[in-house]
């Protein structure tokens, strides 16, 4: 006798487990229901559409119901809602137009996706142009807000991955945009200073960005939009995108257990704690697998694995649901920033041990036209080299070095293996030491006490407890831009002038990235002096802080 698998919700997780299934087992009964009109479509394409990147509307609908009957002899139910799910008589409850009825199962597989979450803000039922975007529904809205002559200003709030993204094509669209973020810095998952470098794009291609606030009430029917400082805003379109919410009220009227966030909770098997119901996709609660400990992460990619793998444990193949790291990218106009793992913040508020490397680098090989700079960060262990992320911003070559930390995350592999990696190298392509190598090496250096790192916002407190900033850059380059109070030697003078400096004192060296200061730092711990390496150099802090230090250095 066949058996007749259910699921619930499309898209990623659901067409994945359908599609597999029916690979697996070519008399099962296979029923997915789509509360809206499509099942399966592009939603992180959504944004592009908006500035006319992807002009052709019909291309964001990946597969139609008939063409995956066709295919795969799937029953495809657009415009159906599952109600209520009876565990006990196995069945759901299902709505279509004016009809109800229930449904009978073998397996049901949930994959119902995250909600956007909507801030209780005063005024914004009363917003008549205030939209989330989640599906093509959503999209069309929006588009017919932008096609009004008199729409000439956009709000989005949230600076998120997909606030980044709907904020740029609403620019590139014509509209004056402005970004409300409430945390500290645009691009939350990154550290303040790699998303420094977002802010600064979104500013140079004259999107207003304001951080550290939210907003705190709509008036005028959402053409007013009142912060929490008193600001005040006007637009026309206000966009929300201050992040998702697991969208489980079905499992939760069902009696399935919720965890973090009210995340569905799944075994190893992607088992609820129904017998036979299964849960994949955004709504799940997955392990972090660099810390174990409970997660959502609301991705594409872990989605559509979750939606196969379940497919295999159903069909009886032995598949083990064994977390996600959180692997993301976006791009900003002409940069990109890109992140895997966890944040230097995460791990620090975690207490873990760690340690911080930034890399200057480029694309390809410099001297070969058209190389771009990659700054890369790893953050690790420095006891077991354990690798907890990564991140990296930059116009070319972003996705291909974060894409192979993650994998090295994801195999296991140490900072001491970094250098071991072998890439594909010619001069268009890349550099016989790539970025991801170099990261080794200065990762080994801290690792075997060769170099000792002081952070960007540890500098402060550095030079309070009396140690002294030593700039070793070159003359031209400290014309154009210094630390104010530094000591300023040039790397190739160091040796000849090392008399001016006092062994009593520890020094902070610092050049433009952090490369040639290791140098010096070498060079005087071999001399008996007492030295540690600025990280980033000159070119991360004065990101970061444009106005140099205020501290008055007692040298």
């Amino acid at each position: 006798m066949s058996k007749k698998i259910m699921i619930i919700g499309g898209v990623a997780g659901g067409m994945s487990a359908a599609t597999r299934l029916r690979r697996l087992d070519e008399t099962a009964e296979i029923i997915v229901l789509e509360k809206g009109p499509y099942v399966s479509f592009a939603n992180c394409g959504l944004p592009y559409y908006v500035s006319g990147e992807i002009s052709d509307r019909d291309s964001l609908l990946v597969q139609t119901p008939e063409a995956l009957k066709a295919r795969f002899n799937l029953d495809v139910r657009p415009f159906h809602e599952a109600l209520a799910i009876d565990a006990t008589a196995k069945t759901v409850t299902i709505k279509h137009g004016e009809e109800t009825f229930t449904e009978s199962y073998d397996s049901l597989i949930l994959s119902p996706g995250a909600r956007p979450f909507v801030p209780p803000i005063k005024g914004l039922e009363e917003a008549k142009q205030a939209y989330s975007l989640r599906n093509v529904p959503d999209l069309d809205k929006i588009m017919k807000i932008l096609e009004k002559d008199d729409v000439k200003k956009a709000t989005v709030i949230g600076a998120g991955f997909i606030g980044l993204e709907m904020a740029e094509n609403l620019k590139k669209r014509g509209l004056d945009v402005t970004l409300i973020e409430k945390a500290p810095h645009v691009l939350p998952p990154l550290d303040e200073e790699m998303a420094k470098y977002v802010q600064n794009e979104l500013e140079k291609n004259e999107i207003r960005v304001i951080v550290g606030q939210s907003a705190a009430a709509f008036s005028n029917q959402g053409k007013t939009i009142h912060l929490e400082d008193g600001q005040t805003l006007t637009t026309d379109l206000t966009i929300l995108s201050v992040g998702v919410t697991p969208e489980n009220r079905l499992a939760e009227t069902a009696g399935i257990a919720l965890g973090l966030r009210g995340g569905i909770l799944v075994d190893e098997n992607y088992e609820t704690n129904l017998s036979n119901i299964y849960a994949v996709g955004d709504a799940i609660v997955v392990k972090q697998q660099i810390t174990d400990e409970d997660a959502m992460i609301a991705l594409a990619s872990p989605a559509n694995r979750q939606g196969r793998q379940v497919a295999d444990v159903i069909a009886g193949q032995k598949r083990k649901n064994q977390g996600s790291i959180g692997t993301a990218i976006v791009r900003v106009f002409d940069l990109t920033a890109a992140s895997t793992g966890l944040s230097e913040r995460l791990v620090r508020q975690s207490n873990l041990p760690v340690e911080v490397i930034h890399i200057f680098g480029k694309s390809h090989a410099g001297y070969y036209p058209g190389a771009t700079p990659v700054i890369l960060k790893v953050i690790f262990n420095p006891v077991t080299g354990k690798i907890y992320g990564a991140q990296s911003v930059g116009q070319k070559g972003i996705d291909k070095r974060i894409d192979i930390i993650a994998t090295a995350i994801k195999g296991k592999l140490t900072i001491e293996d970094l250098p071991e990696l072998e890439f594909t190298y010619a001069p268009p392509f890349g550099s016989a030491k790539d970025p991801v190598n170099m990261a080794g090496y200065a990762g080994l250096n801290l690792m075997e006490g060769l170099s000792k790192g002081v952070q960007w916002h540890e500098l402060e407190k550095e030079l309070s407890e009396g140690k002294v900033l030593l700039d070793v850059r070159t003359d031209n380059e400290v014309t154009s831009g210094q630390f104010k109070e530094a000591i300023h030697l040039p790397l190739n003078q160091l040796r000849a002038r090392m008399n001016e400096l006092e062994k009593e004192k520890t020094y902070v060296i610092s050049c433009h990235s952090g490369q040639r200061s290791y140098i010096a730092e070498r060079m005087l711990v071999q001399h008996g002096f007492k030295a540690k390496n600025l990280d980033g150099g000159f070119a991360l802090y004065q990101t970061i802080k444009p106005g140099g230090i205020k501290h008055e250095s007692k040298y």
